[in-house]
């Protein structure tokens, strides 16, 4: 399509100004077309953003407008002959009112330029948001998990303060998960499979610049895997590269589908990709799976002004992340085992899902 043309029609799906017929069709042009959808987020942005000034410039002609009118009616006047000191404070207790209307209204375009400048601010880290649960979501859920944590008791000690939550994944089938390092705000963890069963589990690395961090369940009742059905990529992935998560933003597992949007994430980082795709509080950690079932990245954010932007720390970080902790001598993490083999390959979705759905758990941090 032509650059001009597109652009045309960016501004008309925008302004709302196309059929239903050409809505549909330009939707399903950014689904499977990714470089479209980032031209959309981009040029609404814009938009945003030269509406908002153009709104200033007519504010700005307005007062420059009335400030005239108020001249050439003499009501106020401009030069130095206002100089004598009793005159202005006879001006000031007459338009007292004038000049607090005129303050008020400078106030407020201070404080609308300066959250201009925080919204435009490159380092503005209220642009991303971290999927964790918040501690009302867990208490709410505390109570169940699906219909079978009723049954049990929750092994979260009574003394407990529960202070995060999110999803994790196995990267060894002796219970050795992965997750992000701001799911585990606590001092201890339990995690929960999508049958509903509770384990104890230690937290053991936490790689706060990375956002990754390890755990290993530590419960009797855990019975290891003979094998993990999916591997974790080593290499960069494609852009447009079709994928799709598993976590736990609600009680049970959730899936989401999406594609790689960008090789970089939020402002050009080079840890993380960015991505299209629903993410909610408690994704945090969730596995991002490409259709061959390797793993590339971690879901760790979501941009807050973008409808769908999302972002994962690429599966290579995990790599050099276990190397990191192996050469310091942690010696319970040199035993982890990662499968960079995936045996996903040819199955359909639901195939898939239903062999990586056991990997998957909800994680509770909490603080004695």
């Amino acid at each position: 399509m032509d650059d001009i043309l597109l652009q045309e029609a960016i501004e008309r799906y925008l302004n709302h100004e196309m059929s239903e017929q050409e809505r549909a069709y330009f939707e399903s042009l950014r689904t499977s077309t990714p470089e479209i959808d980032q031209l959309v987020v981009e040029h609404a942005m814009f938009q945003h953003e030269m509406d908002f000034y153009a709104s200033r410039r007519r504010m700005k002609s307005q007062l420059h407008d009335t400030y005239n009118q108020l001249l050439q009616q003499g009501v106020i006047h401009d030069g130095a002959e206002q100089s004598a000191s009793g005159r202005i404070v006879q001006l000031f207790h007459r338009y007292k009112r004038v000049t607090g209307i005129a303050a008020a209204v400078g106030g407020a375009i201070a404080l609308v330029i300066s959250g201009l400048v925080v919204y435009l601010s490159p380092v503005n880290n209220n642009q991303l948001v971290q999927l964790s649960k918040d501690i009302e979501v867990i208490k709410r859920n505390q109570q169940y998990q699906g219909n079978l944590l009723n049954e049990v008791k929750s092994k979260i000690p009574e003394n407990a303060r529960l202070i995060s939550g999110g999803t994790g994944f196995l990267i060894d089938t002796r219970g050795y998960l992965l997750t992000n390092a701001h799911v585990l705000k606590g001092t201890g963890a339990v995690v929960i499979n999508e049958k509903g069963e509770e384990f104890n589990a230690a937290i053991l690395h936490i790689d706060q610049q990375r956002d990754l961090a390890i755990l290993k369940i530590d419960d009797s009742e855990y019975e290891p895997l003979r094998s993990l059905p999916y591997g974790i990529r080593k290499g960069k992935s494609d852009l447009g590269e079709e994928i799709f998560t598993l976590g736990y933003p609600r009680n049970d597992i959730v899936y989401g589908e999406g594609y790689l949007s960008s090789r970089s994430g939020f402002n050009s980082d080079t840890l993380t990709y960015q991505l299209q795709i629903s993410a909610n509080p408690g994704n945090s950690g969730g596995p991002v799976f490409n259709r061959q079932g390797e793993i590339i990245g971690v879901l760790s954010t979501r941009q807050a002004q973008a409808e769908g932007v999302a972002f994962a720390v690429k599966s290579g970080f995990i790599y050099s992340m276990l190397a990191d902790v192996k050469k310091a001598g942690t010696s319970e993490v040199d035993h982890i085992k990662i499968n960079n083999r995936s045996t996903l390959r040819g199955l359909d979705r639901k195939d898939q899902i239903t062999r990586i759905e056991n990997c998957v758990f909800f994680v509770k941090a909490y603080q004695k």
